[in-house]
């Protein structure tokens, strides 16, 4: 079976033999962004229907089951009635700004997929700096978010973008912190780097409790920063009607809708990358036998199997945890996480320094 690096390899090849080194890297560039692209499409669908199905299995329901076998094109007629609904402007609203947002969000999510690691030699581009690139750019949302609120001329959307500022703005503190936990252990920013450095264990397990204690507070923070239940004060429908967003329609709405599960999908791969190897299979020190059995299973399939399991959790919490209050969101971060990481952070360097991990 090829694996994606060699199916690269040969569209490659096959460029470089018929056309020149400009027209061959332009088509791979277009090559690689439809894929991006569709992949965005298939995410869309596929994170839809597994919230869907999740959440109704978490409360003892069927769910969606009358489009598809067991409901499973839902999500696809769900489109299909976005894509033929009307999108409305309204009248007192920076129409600019307010038609830009959507594109702004998900401009920043499709750049957000350059560093990630899909599997073994099969990644958009390795530079140097990917886990400060993936923090740096994810923190631009909240540009998109109160750009929406604000040029809607609505005041439950200025409110809910508000929010989302001010939530995403202090959970970074945490991811980031977080993050570096791993990357003071690896030494490297580079993901290709993290990822080999967990071939004879995840750093979850060879990092002792402060990769623990960083994974938990990681995952915390990256559904705060998605707006995911129960940080969803941004769209809280009870309150706001539906948050920053209100006044969207149509292909609008869908593209923030589709940004949302797709920030979703990067946080959990990001979160699969630096805690649990990418797309490392599990391996056991020295256990040779164990270790080459575990190397049979494709590393794509390590890939998605970690960052979908991931995703399980991050739906999970949606209805096991009551929504926070906006003071309980931000006494969570400053008082709690943030200060947890700092002192997790110096502890994971006196580790380091004294060379007490596996």
């Amino acid at each position: 079976m090829p694996s994606f690096s060699h199916i690269a390899l040969l569209i490659h090849e096959w460029l470089s033999s018929h056309l020149n080194s400009t027209l061959t890297l332009t088509i791979e560039m277009v090559i690689a962004g439809v894929a991006v692209i569709s992949l965005f499409a298939v995410l869309g669908l596929v994170l839809v229907i597994m919230e869907r199905k999740v959440s109704a299995w978490m409360q003892i329901r069927l769910g969606p089951n009358r489009v598809g076998p067991r409901g499973m094109l839902q999500s696809l007629a769900d489109t299909l009635k976005l894509l033929v609904k009307e999108g409305l402007t309204p009248s007192g609203a920076d129409k600019f700004l307010f038609n830009l947002a959507p594109f702004i969000a998900m401009i920043i999510a499709m750049l957000l997929m350059a560093p990630i690691a899909f599997a073994k030699d099969f990644q958009l581009w390795d530079l140097n700096i990917g886990i400060l690139y993936v923090s740096a750019l994810s923190s631009v949302t909240v540009i998109s978010i109160l750009m929406a609120g604000w040029s809607s001329n609505n005041k439950f959307s200025l409110m809910g973008a508000m929010r989302s500022g001010a939530q995403i703005v202090s959970y970074e503190l945490s991811a980031g912190l977080s993050a570096l936990t791993i990357i003071v252990f690896t030494g490297s920013l580079q993901v290709s780097d993290i990822i080999r450095s967990q071939a004879n264990g995840w750093w979850i397990f060879k990092g002792h409790i402060p990769a623990l204690i960083a994974f938990i507070t990681f995952i915390i923070a990256v559904t705060a920063e998605t707006n995911r239940a129960p940080f969803d004060l941004a769209e809280a429908e009870s309150e706001l009607t539906a948050g920053f967003h209100t006044e969207y329609s149509g292909m609008k709405f869908a593209l923030f809708f589709l940004a949302e599960y797709v920030n979703v999908f990067i946080a959990c791969a990001i979160a699969a990358t630096l805690f649990l190897g990418g797309w490392m299979p599990f391996h056991v020190g020295t256990w040779h036998a164990f270790n080459h059995v575990m190397d049979y299973i494709p590393s794509s399939i390590w890939f998605f199997g970690k960052t979908f399991f991931l995703i399980f959790i991050i739906m999970w919490f949606r209805w096991t945890f009551p929504r926070l209050r906006i003071d309980q969101l931000l006494n969570l971060e400053w008082k709690y996480l943030l200060p947890i990481t700092m002192v997790n952070l110096l502890l994971t360097t006196a580790i380091v320094i004294l060379g007490w991990h596996f």
